[in-house]
């Protein structure tokens, strides 16, 4: 938004026609307002107007208390036009923002309006959430916290009749075909500028024809340079990769929690070994199982531990730790093992290990940059990981040990070396701690996104 401030002399040589000239380098056009809403106040009194250019020209149409319209005007020799900025109004398009935090895009949306201090965000909640910084408002949309069809049919009928009022909508979820065709149809009347924040790019779901359509923002917003580059490889001209930021006071180092230790029936001299995944999906789960069985065949390996903590999000995970249970027991190692369910606390998860496993085979459908990986460096942990493409941005010999994908012996070696080397363990945490504060905190990213929204 910018103003624009005439003399009352000035003034009253434009409210004599409702056409008027003015000459101006397309230089300054540009920096006064290039594709931006503007305000025009004449002697004090304000005019809105909508503005762009095309051809050198700066093209305004404006309604005025007295009725006039001001349809072109080609700006020259002006001498004195002040202006002034004021906030973009930006709706977060999100499922309900409230408690629990247990839903990472959720979670990102709610630290990045946390955060973004440059612009007037309004969040989408089914509840009020207490202790929001003054540059948010809240509007309650949602009945439920679950983001249900219904829950859909109420967002879609709000954004019917609000939209307009807003001057950017940042859309923060998956996008599919059909709730990218009803936004963008929404949106786009509303005219308002659209800000998509891509988790990942579907290229295996999707043909290049659909994934243009469900990606029709003016600004494609994704986490990693991989999907970036996909994108790109598409021939979309407007990417922009900005990492997912991570709150540093939130994920942090800590002592191990005395209490979790006795809720889970974990000795404190325990090397702790921690999987943050899920059950069904990644397709590591089966080869982790391998793994400790040949790591527990050796006595000397006996004070491992391994905490399952993976969330049961559906029936399938459900079964799917019915049959780990099950397999353990036949082995004969389920009492080394503890399974933590749905936690929210995933910094005292982390804090409460020694080393965490992520030696995944399948990233399809989860975020390009898993936090299972980067919250545990900023609680200064060292991460076994597999050596997939899209995680290369964020894994080095250097911070993390780099397996082979689905190899059961090179988890149990890397695993029993760095259980047998704490000072190997702190070196890498003390590395990977590092590059994550360099990379993913969140202000930074906040930052990034305020220069992104300044844009337009």
């Amino acid at each position: 938004m910018r103003f624009f401030h005439f003399s009352k002399k000035n003034a009253l040589r434009i409210m004599q026609c409702n056409f008027i000239i003015f000459h101006m380098e397309l230089t300054l056009i540009q920096m006064i307002a290039p594709n931006r809403k503007s305000v025009i106040t004449i002697a004090e009194t304000p005019i809105m107007a909508f503005s762009h250019r095309e051809n050198g020209y700066f093209f305004m149409v404006s309604s005025s208390p007295n009725g006039l319209v001001y349809d072109r005007m080609l700006m020259n020799n002006v001498f004195s036009i002040s202006t002034m900025s004021t906030k973009h109004k930006i709706l977060f398009v999100t499922r309900p923002l409230a408690p629990p935090w247990d839903e990472a895009s959720k979670n990102f949306a709610y630290d990045l309006a946390v955060h973004a201090t440059a612009g007037d965000i309004t969040i989408l909640t089914n509840a009020p959430v207490p202790g929001l910084p003054s540059h948010i408002t809240q509007k309650r949309i949602y009945t439920a916290n679950r983001f249900s069809l219904w829950q859909k049919i109420r967002l879609v009928w709000w954004l019917t009749r609000h939209a307009k009022h807003y001057d950017i909508a940042h859309l923060l979820f998956t996008p599919t075909p059909f709730n990218s065709a009803i936004l963008r149809c929404i949106l786009h009347r509303a005219r308002l500028t659209v800000v998509q924040t891509i988790a990942t790019v579907r290229d295996d779901l999707y043909t290049p024809r659909q994934l243009r359509a469900l990606f029709f923002g003016d600004a494609l917003v994704v986490y990693s340079q991989w999907g970036a580059n996909k994108l790109r490889a598409l021939e979309f001209t407007n990417v922009h990769h900005i990492y997912p930021g991570i709150d540093t006071a939130r994920f942090r180092p800590a002592p191990k929690d005395p209490l979790l230790l006795q809720k889970w029936n974990i000795a404190p001299d325990a090397t702790v070994v921690t999987y943050p995944g899920e059950f069904v999906r990644l397709g590591a789960t089966d080869m982790i199982i391998d793994a400790f069985a040949q790591i527990w065949r050796n006595g000397a390996n006996r004070e491992i531990i391994y905490l399952c903590a993976c969330r049961i999000k559906n029936a399938a995970d459900a079964a799917k730790k019915r049959d780990v249970m099950e397999r353990l027991t036949q082995l004969g190692i389920a009492d080394r093992v503890r399974f933590t369910d749905t936690y929210n606390n995933m910094n005292a998860v982390y804090n409460l290990s020694d080393i965490i496993i992520f030696p995944v085979a399948d990233m399809r459908g989860k975020f390009d940059v898993p936090l299972a990986m980067v919250e545990p460096y900023l609680c200064e942990k060292p991460v076994i990981a597999s050596h997939l493409p899209q995680l290369a941005e964020f894994s080095s010999p250097a911070i993390n040990v780099i397996l082979p994908t689905l190899s059961a012996n090179a988890l149990a070696g890397a695993i029993v070396r760095l259980a047998h080397d704490p000072a190997a363990r702190a070196h890498l945490g003390k590395n990977a701690s590092t590059f994550a504060r360099s990379t993913f905190t969140i202000p930074m990213i906040a930052h990034a996104y305020e220069d992104l929204y300044n844009k337009f």
